[in-house]
């Protein structure tokens, strides 16, 4: 990069930054004194109220490190495919720690589940448990007040951010632009990875962030999401990953963020906040979780099904030492994650909300479609109708000759309105009162956004894939953080559980092999050749995919499918096809013109975004 062009980028930084108030050294020691002279140090707890519940899940991991032996270690695992399951675990997990909780995570919000994940984890620090929490800055609780508040409750209590660009909680519309013109790179090295641990024995990781959306509670829109929770050994890996970032140059204490530090000298102590008042008043539905999650025997008979006794399990995880170039091969959860699906000999099942795959990725599908017994790749990922990321959806609809024709995918995207899905809509709050006001259940956004949900045809309880997980020969079963994407390999880091066991990798094919069926996808093959001209349109469509922004040729090479009535699933290909399968157009229940939809495209390809998606 020129002198010149750096110099222009670094005084619009400085202009976008400018009436940033700071602090000199002694205000910012003042403050975390402030912070640590408000906190409680007193230990205890009323029994059958806050003190620790009795847990045969979290007894799980106990029992699984008294079984294991050096070279033949025992785990328990269970897939939390229901969002309010997932909940309830991690309350419930919470809950009954004694000794340690860790929790990182990449979006931390303060609404019902994240009011309710508060509530209990400073009631395990005022039990005597250490609790130490660990979010990355752009989205981790992002309010300054209430880091303030956080900071001062409980010496057991830690509260910690990771890669605060401009040392602070809350990064400003301005600085949000700064940071993309001034330290574009660091800006965009987020930390992504989602682990709760208890007491070194217990784990959950997975997909799901503290947010509503993510466990079946927001009335406007829901991921379908996956979580895996692991009891044994491995937690000791996850502890240690956890422990490197906590102690990382990059990470700092809330406290010692700028605009939080500066709440604490305001308020010569730690500020009230609504949130945290003694007493404040929870909703109905966090008060029954918050029971449910206090019976350790009922608890697990709800989750007895689902626990699964395996052998070896792996936990890979990027290190923060990725963001600086420095982080070993063999740390890599990228890497990790291409050397299982290379290993592929028959079948590779896998599901990602984001279809878009880096170049090294490109090439280990062309490696793997050269095998002499080319094995079959099944792929579940989002329709631009159930996706909330339209620009990423408009990179996976430019390459999707590619995917299908060179790489021998066979995609079934996601519809916002699955027929069978393990969303409660009980739970959301949408029905009865968004019926009886008149308004459209899981809303259809706006038609001017450029990004988020898009606007649809019909409104239902809205749904989007956000699971990240993979299955080898249904014999390795993955889930993580990893969005199998350019982002995933280069900007963020990820982890990722890694279950060596035929069982469980059948159980988890079969979740996503759900999502597959044709209620709740559609089919995305090749359109149906028309009499004349077939091979002049495919050479120019692919001639326009080659273009390095823009695809311009109007005739896409796929589009969506919907299993006729009275029809079984036909692969594309097969003599039958098209008398069973309806063509419902590229943009199914989508309610823009066309022309719309592929001026969003456009803009999205124009911004150059493929590589930080």
């Amino acid at each position: 990069m020129t002198s010149p062009l750096r110099f222009a980028l670094a005084v619009a930084a400085l202009l976008a930054l400018a009436g940033c108030s700071s602090l000199s050294k002694r205000e910012q020691q003042a403050a975390v004194d402030l912070a640590h002279a408000g906190q409680s140090d007193v230990v205890g707890c009323e029994a059958g109220v806050d003190c620790a519940v009795a847990s045969p899940l979290l007894a799980l991991g106990y029992q699984a490190n008294a079984d294991s032996a050096p070279g033949a270690p025992r785990h328990s695992v269970m897939l939390l495919d229901r969002g309010q399951d997932a909940l309830l675990a991690r309350v419930h997990l919470i809950r009954s720690a004694r000794k340690t909780i860790e929790l990182q995570s990449f979006i931390f919000d303060a609404d019902d589940s994240g009011a309710l994940v508060l509530d209990e984890l400073l009631a395990a620090a005022r039990r005597g448990v250490r609790v130490r929490v660990l979010l990355d800055q752009l989205y981790g609780l992002p309010d300054p007040n209430l880091q303030a508040t956080l900071v001062g409750q409980h010496r057991n209590f830690e509260l910690r951010l990771y890669n605060p660009t401009f040392d602070e909680a809350k990064t400003q519309a301005l600085q949000f632009a700064a940071g993309v013109l001034c330290c574009f790179t660091r800006f965009n090295q987020r930390m992504h990875t989602k682990v709760l641990l208890v007491d070194g024995q217990a784990g959950i990781t997975g997909g799901r962030n503290i947010q509503d959306r993510y466990f079946d509670w927001a009335e406007g829109y829901n991921y379908r999401d996956r979580d895996v929770m692991v009891a044994g050994p491995v937690a000791k890996a996850m502890v240690a990953n956890f422990n490197a970032f906590w102690d990382y140059e990059r990470t700092l204490p809330a406290e010692r963020l700028r605009d939080v530090a500066e709440r604490l000298l305001r308020a010569n102590g730690v500020p009230a906040n609504d949130l945290l008042a003694p007493g404040a008043e929870r909703s109905l539905r966090v008060r029954a979780m918050r029971a449910e999650a206090g019976d350790g025997k009922a608890v697990y008979e709800r989750f007895r099904p689902l626990v699964q006794s395996v052998g070896r399990v792996d936990f890979y995880a990027d290190l923060p030492e990725k963001h600086e170039g420095e982080q070993p091969p063999e740390e890599d959860a990228s890497l990790a994650m291409r050397e299982l699906v290379s290993g592929t000999r028959t079948e590779l099942v896998l599901q990602t909300p984001y279809l878009v795959l880096s170049r090294s990725a490109r090439r280990l599908f062309r490696e793997l479609r050269a095998k002499p017994d080319r094995p079959t790749i099944l792929v579940s990922t989002n329709s631009l109708a159930a996706t909330d990321a339209f620009p990423v959806y408009a990179m996976s609809h430019k390459y999707k000759r590619l995917y299908l024709r060179e790489l021998g995918f066979r995609i079934h995207e996601y519809k916002p309105y699955p027929a069978d899905s393990p969303i409660n809509v009980d739970a959301t709050g949408a029905l009865g009162e968004a019926r009886a006001a008149n308004i459209p259940m899981f809303g259809s956004g706006s038609r001017g956004s450029a990004t988020g949900p898009v606007p649809l045809k019909r409104a239902g309880v809205r749904v989007g894939l956000h699971a990240k997980s993979l299955v080898v020969d249904d014999r390795i079963g993955v889930v993580g953080s990893h969005n199998f994407d350019p982002r995933s390999d280069d900007y963020n880091t990820e982890s990722m559980v890694v279950v060596y066991d035929p069982d469980f990798a059948v159980a988890l094919s079969a979740s996503i092999r759900q999502d597959m069926q044709p209620d709740n996808a559609w089919l995305i093959a090749a359109q149906e050749k028309p009499p004349v001209l077939s091979g002049l349109n495919y050479s120019l469509g692919k001639l326009s995919e080659k273009l390095p922004i823009f695809d311009l040729w109007p005739f896409p090479y796929a589009t969506s499918y919907e299993l006729k009535p009275g029809c079984d699933p036909i692969e594309p290909g097969q003599p039958g096809f098209f008398a069973c399968y309806e063509d419902v157009g590229a943009f199914p229940e989508v309610d823009l013109p066309l022309k719309s939809v592929y001026t969003r495209i456009l803009t999205a390809f124009g911004a150059g975004l493929m590589p930080i998606l």
